[in-house]
């Protein structure tokens, strides 16, 4: 008798629950409305909710332990008793305060919404590798030991065991994990803390074999990245010290981008099972296939965990067929090519989303449904699923030749494109000469990076606003008062360079592409960035055109209320792009060209409009960046020239700015110096400043705002902390070059913590002006 299907794998599944509820529930805890046990309750039913959804389609080995209620890193960290000194840990169990204090910060009273933890900053945040998720980077000591802290893993795995459900319990894996992080104080390379960090996994997983768990994910995507022979070696060693112990069968799990010159190395570690990404690299399923012994478990991952298109099955099935015969249906798996909580839950939640558009799509339940159909067909044939399979196609095509896809005025203008359209007028030294004359401002200029608290009043009037309750003219009213209101501010601390405040944005990527054509917009696609913090990506489905002007009504309002100069505020493509859910039937490259020229336009108007500086924010420009480096320059190319092609039509007296987000910039340096933007802003607070030694040491010519202040938590920072961090600064940079921002938009934060923090920004700013005219006048 033929078996139904082969085994379906899920990796890891959307964690912030149907409606929300782990993002309100987070955040009523944090303001005190509700306690740990409501939060617990809430984690607790979103963690089953999942389980039964996937048992319920099928799936085979469901993960358990991709839960967390901010950051699987985090958790991570938490796990092994990587807890910072600052923190006050003295061992035991890590509290609930302590990890949220780790997460987000903690002063004086408990400012991160948990108690009292003295004053301590958060961890350093930044991207997991190229996506849009931000974890929070563990740090170590030189001397630093492990010991297990938490049980975490071992009681999600009791507890769906308790519902019945048997799951595979997901871990970051050691080497990963340890990769990610940073040791305090210049103290060498995490890695070797290997050996170290390797026992106390082998103590986690024998008490996960303990509890039943006869199988463990151990998600390892830092092998498919560059690697130096002492860091193979390193693993290598840790993954046959775990094969000493009596733990569960390994499905170690890789994804992101191909094996290549690792696969030696995986295939000689002591696993029961590899996980491979065959959608980002298709490419290495032979390769793998060949090298790798033939009594270990396959898992394929073949629809896409990263995006939202539905798959191709009879490529996928062409793909893998052969790999089916030769090793059998017990041999192998099938799984999306990550963890689904890059995607939003559920297609059926959007009932007002175009329904031509719709039929394009699949969320993480339909990427299931999907690998269910996939799973049957490998075993029973095609013809079991034939009319899955008939529908799958017809929709393909469909959306190939669709009047919403295909735009002939785009595609010509792309085909004019040229390569000086991408070209200041002059050099930046001439053009600073030139902004120096017009703008005029004091020497360590002020300003913030752009979007001001958006109340509760501003996103009730929005809400009302898009379900008709609201007029446009009443909606407009008020946030024209909300706009005033910020620039009248703003002249009262004394900002030198101001900003409109964007209370007319929902989101910096999906403001921008509501009014572009080629973007779809969901109600209810949410996806995690970080912490409480959730995003509805926008949909690029068509190729991409500017209809009309977007923002120039906006700032030309706000600069008739002051003399001050404010600075128009733009998205820039490539974080539009990278931001996005993109069309997979065009190159990335491609569709960052269109965009690029429908901001042009915008940047084109704003100066016609008389705006002496704009902001074109290029946060998401690393993120883009191939996990291996030798490829690294075909990205940059078009990704440089894109930005280029946006800020390049407007003269030299005209200053562009941009703004980055969490970066390593020493290995981009100079593609960020050939996006000649006249002033680059970046988030600098948490790393103390040790970013700018990229700027230092490549001797970056224009004008630079290093965060002084960390915005993604609700810490007040004293005047104080932030000169020492200019100070810090100016032993990096020129003083001249210095501009004095926060970190980033203040969007996500309360007016009672912005207004402090930019008064005291502004008063440090002065204290450094101050003591330059003393200098001068000894």
């Amino acid at each position: 008798m033929a078996n139904q299907k082969l085994a379906v794998s899920t990796l890891g599944f959307p964690r912030i629950g149907r409606r929300r509820e782990l993002k309100f529930a987070l955040e009523s805890y944090w303001a005190g409305k509700s306690s740990q046990a409501e939060l617990l309750d809430v984690a607790a039913a979103i963690r089953k909710a999942n389980w039964v959804d996937q048992l319920d389609r099928g799936v085979t080995n469901i993960p358990s332990n991709d839960f967390s209620l901010y950051d699987h890193v985090l958790d991570t960290a938490v796990m092994v008793g990587a807890v910072p000194d600052a923190y006050g840990w003295t061992g035991g169990e890590v509290s609930l305060d302590t990890y949220f204090a780790m997460a987000r910060g903690s002063a004086d009273g408990g400012a991160c919404g948990c108690g009292g933890h003295g004053s301590a900053t958060a961890l350093e945040m930044t991207k997991w590798f190229d996506t849009n998720y931000h974890y929070m980077v563990p740090e170590f000591g030189k001397d630093q030991e492990f010991k297990l802290a938490s049980r975490k893993p071992i009681d999600e795995f009791l507890e769906a065991k308790e519902l019945g459900i048997h799951t595979r319990p997901v871990l970051v894996g050691p080497a990963t994990f340890l990769k990610l992080g940073k040791i305090r104080d210049g103290g060498g390379d995490p890695i070797d803390l290997l050996p170290r960090l390797v026992p106390v996994y082998a103590e986690l997983l024998r008490g996960l074999k303990a509890a039943g768990a006869d199988w463990v994910q151990i998600d390892e995507p830092i092998l498919v990245t560059d690697l130096n022979e002492a860091e193979r070696e390193a693993i290598a060693a840790a993954y046959r010290q775990l094969a000493t112990a009596s733990v569960p069968k390994i499905m170690l799990a890789t994804y992101f981008a191909a094996l290549g010159d690792n696969l030696d190395l995986v295939a000689s570690l002591p696993i029961a099972g590899l996980h491979v990404d065959l959608v980002r690299a298709p490419e290495q399923l032979d390769a793998v296939a060949a090298t790798v012994r033939k009594n270990l478990v396959l898992s394929l991952g073949v629809i896409d965990g990263r995006n939202i298109w539905r798959a191709d099955l009879d490529v996928i099935l062409d793909r893998v067929a052969a790999l089916r015969a030769d090793r059998g249906a017990d041999g192998i798996e099938i799984a999306p090519s990550c963890s689904l909580i890059h995607v939003p839950l559920d297609l059926a939640a959007e009932p007002e989303l175009d329904t031509e558009i719709v039929s394009w799509l699949s969320f993480a339940i339909q990427k299931i449904e999907e690998l269910d159909t996939l799973a049957i067909a490998l075993v029973d044939g095609r013809a079991k699923v034939d009319d899955a399979l008939k529908a799958a196609r017809a929709i393909r095509r469909g959306r190939a030749k669709s009047l919403k896809v295909n735009d002939a005025s785009v595609q010509t203008r792309i085909e004019s494109l040229d390569a000086s359209m991408s070209k200041r007028e002059s050099r930046f030294a001439d053009r600073r000469s030139a902004q120096d004359r017009k703008l005029d401002l004091p020497q360590f200029p002020t300003t913030t990076i752009g979007s001001f608290p958006q109340t509760p009043e501003v996103r009730r009037a929005r809400a009302a606003h898009g379900r008709g309750e609201l007029s446009l003219s009443d909606y407009e009213t008020l946030l024209r008062q909300e706009t005033e209101a910020a620039i009248r501010w703003q002249e009262e601390i004394g900002l030198d360079v101001l900003v409109h405040g964007e209370f007319e944005r929902n989101d910096m990527v999906q403001y921008f592409g509501e009014r572009l054509s080629g973007f779809a917009f969901t109600k209810n696609a949410w996806v995690q960035s970080y912490g409480s913090r959730y995003v509805r990506p926008p949909i690029i489905f068509g190729d991409v055109a500017r209809p009309e002007q977007m923002t120039v009504g906006w700032w030309q309002f706000a600069q008739s209320l002051t003399d001050k100069p404010v600075k128009g505020m733009l998205t820039g493509p490539v974080t539009i792009l990278n931001w996005s859910f993109v069309r997979d039937d065009l190159a990335r490259s491609q569709v960052c060209r269109q965009i690029a020229l429908a901001i042009r336009d915008e940047v084109i108007d704003l100066e016609r409009a008389g705006a002496a500086m704009i902001q074109i924010d290029e946060a998401a420009l690393r993120e883009g960046l191939p996990l291996r480096q030798s490829e690294w320059r075909a990205y940059l190319d078009w990704a440089v020239e894109c930005f280029r092609l946006t800020a390049a039509g407007v003269a030299d007296g005209t200053q562009i700015h941009t703004h980055m987000c969490y970066s390593e910039f020493n290995d981009i340096i100079e593609a960020i110096a050939a996006m000649d933007a006249d002033v680059i802003s970046i988030e600098t607070s948490r790393s103390k400043m040790e970013l700018l030694d990229a700027f230092r040491d490549y001797s970056y010519p224009a004008g630079i705002g290093p965060g002084v202040y960390d915005i993604h938590s609700p810490r007040v920072p004293e005047i104080g902390e932030m000169t020492a961090l200019i100070d810090l600064a100016k032993r990096r940079l020129d003083a001249g070059q210095l501009w004095i921002n926060p970190d980033c938009g203040l969007k996500t934060r309360k007016w009672d913590e912005v207004r402090p923090a930019l008064v005291n920004m502004v008063a440090a700013a002065r204290q450094l002006r101050a003591r330059k005219d003393a200098s001068r006048a000894a």
